[in-house]
């Protein structure tokens, strides 16, 4: 049997995937998690052989889950979502998960990729990997890079100064760098580009 833990915060789509799951007779769904932490704290419990992870989850999302995992749980993590964009996969690969999909893909498919999965091999949408092979590369600086993931979450120029070792005046260089060269108004914005891309 391959012990699979599933993690989604919708609540109707986690509860019907993993029925729809446990109909497979080889596959036994061991956690039902809303969120990225609650996930961590069943895999430590449960330790499932693959970790079905929501990309888009409040607090850690997937791949943060997935990252955290693979530090303390023997485990194999999949990610699915509802955006399969390039950046995203490039993101994923890099955190070292295993497996990556679109949430439109029928159950049966997710549980084949899942006994994939456990079986050692990886596995990543062929569209989307089409379009990460054809996504455009980052424009940014290592440098403007580290400002803006030392950013992410809101922080003021005088944190992300202390974090990233700059003075406030070359944060505020770079980010005026960054926006001039992703073409956006805003900080956040840009953050939401780079993410979107995979930059970061």
């Amino acid at each position: 049997m391959i012990r699979v833990l599933v993690a989604d915060d919708e609540e109707m789509i986690r509860s019907a995937l993993a029925m729809l799951l446990r109909l497979e007779p080889d596959l036994d769904v061991v956690a039902e998690c809303a969120s990225g932490a609650e996930a961590l704290a069943a895999a430590e419990r449960t330790r499932p052989d693959v970790c079905l992870l929501d990309l888009e989850m409040p607090g850690l999302d997937g791949i943060e889950t997935a990252e955290r995992l693979a530090r303390t749980v023997p485990t194999r993590c999949l990610v699915v979502t509802r955006h399969a964009r390039p950046g995203v996969l490039r993101r994923a690969l890099q955190a070292g998960v295993h497996g990556f999909l679109p949430k439109s893909r029928p159950a049966q498919d997710v549980a084949e990729v899942i006994r994939l999965v456990a079986d050692g091999r990886r596995y990543v949408d062929p569209e989307v990997a089409a379009d990460a092979l054809a996504d455009e590369r980052s424009p940014l600086t290592d440098r403007e890079l580290d400002v803006l993931r030392a950013g992410r979450r809101g922080e003021t120029v005088a944190q992300i100064a202390a974090t990233v070792h700059l003075s406030p005046g070359t944060v505020r260089n770079h980010v005026s760098s960054i926006l001039g060269k992703i073409g956006v108004a805003t900080r956040q914005q840009a953050v939401l580009a780079a993410e979107e891309r995979g930059w970061i």
